[in-house]
């Protein structure tokens, strides 16, 4: 069985591919240069996908930032810091990225069918989380009915899947299930800054640490 797995290099996305291969899948990753506010992640996706022993890991390169519209892709918007969760649930924030997860499932979804894999597992979580539009269930239910009718496996009644194994967890769940599965916390990385040491202000950075802080345990990331 093969799995593509997007891998960001984040700790939801790690957690997704130590799943998979829990989940007896042969694993195949894919990471996304998006031209996004820093290459930390992208630099952690690599040491993630070696230490789990991908089958093949495919990095895809092209530029969102050129249109900009977020402030992870443009340098000129501030990134929100020190907001409360509460603050955080009320809107749609400016790092959201237009279109994001719609055009990584779909480069999943070509990779996936060109090598004949059956799913496509994506860190998506719809709690604990900013608000994004594109990380809720009535999107991926939706995308699910993309992959069924836009390929040739899913005219042919072999449509691959999106699995979501985080999408109703909590962070502090999401953890606890890294755990379980050994994933390497300090190969992770979450702040949207990407300097060389984590925030601990921004959105990212701060779901992380709460989430840590609550379990009662450290977040072996550096932190400013």
């Amino acid at each position: 069985m093969r799995a593509v797995v997007l891998l960001s290099g984040g700790l939801d996305s790690s957690t997704v591919l130590y799943q998979a291969k829990k989940d007896g899948y042969e694993c195949y990753a894919i990471s996304f240069d998006y031209q996004q506010r820093h290459r930390r992640e992208l630099d952690c996706a690599i040491a993630i996908a070696r230490l789990a022993g991908v089958k093949e890991h495919r990095v895809v390169s092209f530029d969102l930032g050129q249109w900009g519209g977020s402030a992870l892709t443009d340098q000129k918007i501030d990134l929100p810091q020190q907001r409360s969760l509460e603050q955080m649930s009320q809107h749609i924030p400016i790092t959201y990225v237009p279109g994001r997860n719609t055009i990584f499932l779909s480069f999943g979804l070509s990779y996936a069918e060109a090598i004949a894999a059956e799913c496509v597992y994506i860190g998506v979580n719809a709690l604990d989380y900013s608000g994004y539009p594109d990380c809720r269930p009535d999107y991926i239910e939706a995308m699910q009915k993309v992959f069924a009718l836009g390929t040739k496996q899913g005219r042919e009644e072999q449509a691959i899947q999106i699995i979501t194994p985080l999408i109703n967890l909590r962070k502090t769940a999401i953890i606890e299930l890294g755990n379980q599965l050994g994933v390497p916390w300090e190969q992770t990385w979450s702040c949207y800054a990407g300097d060389e040491l984590a925030c601990g202000i921004c959105d990212s950075c701060q779901l992380r640490l709460a989430a840590f802080a609550e379990l009662g345990l450290k977040d072996p990331i550096p932190y400013q």
